[in-house]
């Protein structure tokens, strides 16, 4: 199979590449996770010129008809510069939803504005009691007139403190846990009876917890059929950010060589010990063996078949979390004392990793959905 970008696909590599490294830094990072918003309006607006907001939308809803390829690009661009917008959040899941669930009216509304880099989206699907389960909900929608109203409790919002519309998961019918039952609804973030509580996660970004007491809600596509929609969406999610930490574990890579090479000690440079150079070579093979998980879920998310996706998605998350496991904590331990130091990059990498090998899902209960989603075979037919 060819992975070779097209002439588009490598234009937009480079223009990623070009503003990760001259127009954001690590050092502006530091200014941007410490403003009030924890990232930067102004960087949002100028990945909206560049039509970065636009990608995986169609033409007829404003957008450029990327495929998730074009978004694996740039998804791996933010995990290198360790960018904290929104584009995840809105672009990805929220923009996503809208785009697979919305009316005309809904899709009109929304989408040219996000695109333009004027709304930002967040989805609430987690909660307390869910440990990764999207299908375990207790937060309900009750008819209401010609509406809703949504009363429960969503945890770990992504971007959920700025989000100037949320989509959120309720039961509408079923039991807790199960798959059928499950609604969408579209919010305005300062509706009546919506508490939200925004906070910092440890790797930079930030979430809330959100509170809905008798919120009304306007329903986003099919009543009681939601979760099919949900899990493609979360599965885009999960592409995502395995191109994001083949990003960050490739400048974790390359700053640790490049610390081997200049760290001197007994009077050579210590990348010059055999044991030192057999480190980095593991380092190597998982990153390169993350960049194959991230493009194989990349490619599968288009998959018709949805266990076959499913499989796909979840040894992706598998392999993706195993390696940023080991090249995190190698680069740290390679860097002696200094590489846990607020000072230096690399521990800040190292704590994103570390979010994404549980983000939308840990190993296990990836493991465990892909046993679910596998045939069992039949003793007889042996």
């Amino acid at each position: 199979m060819d992975f070779t970008l097209n002439e588009e696909q490598q234009l937009l590599k480079n223009s990623a590449e070009r503003f990760v490294e001259q127009d954001y830094g690590f050092e502006r990072r530091r200014d941007i996770i410490a403003s009030p918003d924890g990232f930067d309006r102004e960087v949002w607006a100028q990945m909206a010129e560049l039509g970065w907001l636009g990608l995986p939308f169609s033409e007829e809803d404003g957008g450029y008809d990327g495929t998730p390829v074009e978004t694996m690009i740039l998804m791996e661009a933010i995990g290198c510069g360790l960018m904290v917008e929104p584009y995840l959040a809105t672009v990805v899941l929220g923009g996503g939803l809208i785009a697979a669930c919305g009316n005309a009216d809904q899709k009109a509304t929304i989408l040219p504005q996000l695109i333009a880099g004027k709304m930002l989206l967040a989805l609430a699907y987690a909660e307390p009691q869910s440990r990764f389960d999207p299908a375990d909900i207790i937060t309900t929608a009750t008819k209401d007139g010609g509406g809703y109203l949504l009363n429960g409790h969503k945890a770990v919002v992504l971007n959920g403190g700025s989000a100037d519309k949320i989509i959120f998961s309720a039961r509408t019918s079923g039991d807790q846990r199960d798959q059928g039952g499950i609604s969408l609804f579209i919010i305005d973030a300062d509706a009546a009876g919506l508490k939200i509580k925004s906070y910092p996660t440890i790797d930079g970004l930030r979430a809330a917890e959100i509170e809905l007491t008798n919120v009304a809600a306007e329903a986003l596509g099919k009543i009681d059929d939601a979760y099919p929609a949900i899990e493609v969406v979360l599965d885009a999610g999960i592409a995502a950010i395995a191109a994001e930490a083949v990003g960050a574990m490739q400048v974790l890579h390359d700053d640790t060589l490049e610390y081997l090479k200049t760290r001197q000690q007994f009077g050579q440079a210590i990348g010059s010990f055999q044991v030192l150079q057999h480190r980095m070579v593991d380092i190597y093979i998982e990153l390169e063996q993350a960049r194959s998980a991230a493009v194989m879920a990349t490619l599968r998310l288009t998959e018709n078949d949805p266990e076959a996706r499913c499989h796909a998605l979840s040894a992706a998350k598998v392999q993706i979390g195993q390696a940023s496991r080991f090249v995190g904590q190698n680069a740290v331990q390679l860097h002696g004392g200094i590489g846990m130091t607020d000072e230096l990059k690399i521990s800040h990498y190292f704590k994103r990793l570390t979010m994404i090998t549980t983000q939308f899902g840990s190993a296990d209960y990836h493991l465990d959905r892909m046993a679910s989603a596998t045939p069992q075979t039949n003793q007889e037919e042996i």
